[in-house]
């Protein structure tokens, strides 16, 4: 299976609309992958909380028009990052979308965990209630974003839901990168799955970004890791590498605590 993440750069200088067109152009260009992954919130950015309203769409808005295009072209399934959904019964949401390679939406993710404690994403958006993975012909994806990697309870209800690839979009800064590559490396070895953990590059809403997107393998180690700026890291991995490692390793199944969270499938 190859596998790119598009470590995106983003900017307060940049429109949206410049910034969809090329991500499109990136995504249309990963023809012969399997699965490419987009960042958090890259439209508008991340930290970038004063677009947020203004910019926020619907699922069937400009950026999933664009994205829904770019996997057509490309024939891949695509992790499209996240939006900031608006939903016009409620709340705005950082709602991550995932399309097939013929180009439909298949799944959406609200995220869970939302960061800025008392601002921010904390108070600007409403959170996500559902677990949700994929399956592919590649393996069943789990859903994740960001600020969920601090919270393991979320990754075993991924795993008890069938998750063998953890995909977790971000817009991390650069001030906690030596967390991002941490959580990201012991997600990757508690679940015992692969971690495709896609960040942005740049400096938006005046906060620098790690950058530093990263493949983990099952046994907690990085497979490739990308640098600081804008970048597509490309990798091939084996899918049933989870397998045997869960079988050479069983300690998943000395678990003694734990109840699985409903799932949407």
């Amino acid at each position: 299976m190859r596998a790119s993440l598009i470590q995106l750069s983003v900017s307060d200088t940049e429109s949206p609309d410049e910034r969809r067109a090329r991500a499109s152009a990136l995504v249309r260009g990963r023809t012969g992958d399997d699965l490419v992954v987009l960042p958090e919130l890259w439209p508008l950015g991340g930290f970038a909380y004063e677009a947020w309203s203004s910019g926020a769409e619907p699922l069937d808005g400009p950026t999933a028009e664009a994205m829904s295009a770019a996997a057509r072209a490309a024939g891949v399934w695509l992790h499209a990052g996240s939006i900031v959904e608006r939903d016009p019964d409620g709340p705005m949401y950082n709602t991550s979308l995932l399309f097939d390679p013929a180009g439909e939406l298949r799944r959406t993710y609200r995220k869970i965990h939302r960061f800025g404690f008392d601002s921010g994403e904390a108070v600007a958006m409403g959170a996500g209630q559902e677990i949700v993975t994929a399956p592919t012909e590649h393996g069943t994806l789990g859903l994740a974003t960001c600020y969920d990697l601090r919270f393991p309870e979320l990754f075993r209800a991924l795993l008890d839901a069938g998750a063998e690839i953890l995909t977790i979009p971000a817009a991390w800064p650069a001030r906690r990168a030596a967390h991002w590559t941490l959580l990201a490396r012991a997600r990757a070895l508690e679940e015992q799955a692969y971690v495709l953990a896609c960040n942005t590059a740049g400096t938006h809403g005046g906060v620098e970004q790690a950058g530093r997107s990263l493949v983990v393998d099952p046994w907690g180690e990085v497979v490739a890791e990308a640098g600081t700026g804008e970048e597509v890291l490309t990798v091939e991995i084996d899918p049933a590498a989870v397998a045997k490692a869960r079988a050479d390793f069983p300690v998943l199944r000395d678990r003694l605590l734990g109840i699985p969270a409903p799932v949407r499938r």
